[in-house]
């Protein structure tokens, strides 16, 4: 990617990994950026400001009361600039700072004023990463947009192993050119999507469900929250990590998810339906845990659930784009076809889950767009990549 007129402001702050935000600045530059570098005391005491000033060809900040180079007040001015404000290496300290709100320095005062996107390279000890405090700290971050890169595992300076090592410097550079090539073409918009198993209870720790990892409705969300979306995640059972940045409604049953659609589905422009919802329930639920009798056999009578797609496509509102998933073992296209007749979809995505790199718990998809005019199958890919290729799809639609 070429940077070209992009402005980055980069913090760096007091850990031995200040040296590699070195090559961080001078990758930048290479590729066409404008940077501008915001130092901490501490960190002036592991590299000289002189090196930042020399990568970068700007004068190098450390303190918030020096005279500033032009008559304005600068940290408001460096908040301003920003297209991206990275800080690399990012202590726990600073990530506390952030996520406080407290200002007491140029960097935590700058970073606080700025309105463009936040990108933190933790590197700390590995007591400190781990610890209660920091994991709070950084799910707050995370919670409000910052986006977080590491750290990777490996051997510390301080002589520890394990997890608090500084991502490096090409990756931190290939995440701020993913972060500033993402699209904002969902911005205004209100999305919905639905991810994860349901749970249909059979006694106080008993359940019917399945495998489903959330994961592709997961980078939906997250796909959909990075192009300017407000995003808003109905989620029943999930073993992948939740997105941040969204929305979160919990639904355990199939009864519960139907509720939470009920509820939400009318305000949203986009719908996209990516839970795997339990075809059926058992008809009775016992309050009491079932007690196991030596050579009887246990019989569960099943009832059907409420088909959701079909509810949320009866609710359509004009203009409004449903999508919905179809996990399939066989006639995997037809059977897609008949279900985005019967639930009025705008798109089908449809998926063969006995395929290798394809169906629950994997991190890659194999799937078929479905339109009623249109049928496309994409290739293998991550379920981010493909996540995206449904958002344009989605788009396309919507423009007509």
């Amino acid at each position: 990617m070429n940077l070209a007129g992009k402005k980055i402001v980069l913090g760096v702050t007091g850990g031995i990994a200040a040296y590699k935000s070195a090559e961080i600045v001078s990758r930048l530059r290479h590729l066409g950026a404008e940077v501008h570098v915001i130092m901490t005391e501490n960190a002036a005491k592991f590299v000289a400001p002189l090196t930042f000033q020399t990568l970068s060809a700007n004068p190098v900040v450390t303190d918030t009361f020096a005279t500033p180079e032009t008559w304005n007040v600068e940290h408001v001015a460096l908040a301003k600039l920003a297209d991206i404000f990275v800080i690399a290496p990012a202590t726990a300290n600073i990530l506390a700072k952030m996520a406080c709100g407290i200002a007491d320095d140029m960097l935590s005062t700058t970073v606080l004023a700025t309105k463009a996107p936040v990108l933190a390279a933790p590197a700390m000890n590995t007591g400190m990463w781990t610890a209660p405090a920091t994991a709070q700290n950084v799910e707050t971050l995370r919670n409000r947009g910052v986006h977080i890169i590491g750290p990777g595992s490996g051997m510390l300076a301080c002589g520890d192993e394990g997890a608090g090592r500084m991502s490096e410097p090409e990756e931190i550079v290939a995440e701020i050119e993913r972060i500033l090539a993402a699209k904002a073409d969902l911005q205004g918009l209100k999305v919905l999507v639905t991810a994860g198993a349901t749970r249909e209870r059979l006694d106080p720790v008993r359940f019917l469900t399945n495998d489903s990892s959330g994961k592709m409705g997961f980078a939906l969300a997250e796909a959909a929250r990075d192009r300017g979306a407000e995003v808003t995640l109905v989620k029943g059972s999930t073993t992948a990590k939740v997105p941040s940045g969204v929305r979160i409604v919990e639904a355990e049953s199939a009864a519960d998810l139907l509720r939470a659609m009920k509820k939400e589905a009318g305000r949203q422009d986009i719908v996209i339906q990516a839970a795997a919802v339990a075809d059926y329930r058992p008809a009775t639920f016992s309050k009491t845990k079932i007690k196991k009798k030596a050579g009887e056999a246990l019989t569960v009578t099943l009832e059907e659930n409420p088909d959701i797609a079909k509810a949320v496509g009866a609710m359509k509102k004009k203009g409004q784009i449903l999508a919905g998933f179809a996990a399939e073992t066989d006639h995997v296209v037809k059977h897609a076809k008949e279900k985005l007749a019967a639930k009025n979809l705008d798109l089908i995505v449809a998926n063969d889950v006995t395929r290798p790199g394809a169906g629950f718990n994997t991190d890659t998809n194999i799937v078929t767009l479905i339109t009623a005019d249109r049928t496309e199958e994409l290739p293998i890919m991550t379920k981010r990549a493909a996540a995206e290729i449904i958002l344009d799809r989605i788009l396309e639609i919507r423009k007509g």
